[in-house]
């Protein structure tokens, strides 16, 4: 789903750098995750479960190597 969440405390990756070109993440309430573009950030953002989330993290860890 796409939300606006004016709330939210975004934050990126540390392997990130100093650019406003990554992707940016909150913790949310009820257990869901919103993602952003940083480049967009007063943008809309999509939010996630967190079974969704942890599917997707695990695929991106392991080299997109399992089923999401």
């Amino acid at each position: 789903m796409n939300y606006e969440l004016p709330g939210a405390q975004w934050f990126k990756s540390s392997y990130s750098g100093p650019a406003n070109e990554c992707v940016e993440v909150a913790w949310l309430g009820d257990a869901n995750v919103g993602v952003r573009d940083s480049k967009h950030a007063v943008g809309p953002a999509l939010v996630f479960d967190s079974t969704d989330w942890a599917a997707f993290t695990t695929w991106l860890r392991t080299g997109g190597s399992t089923s999401v």
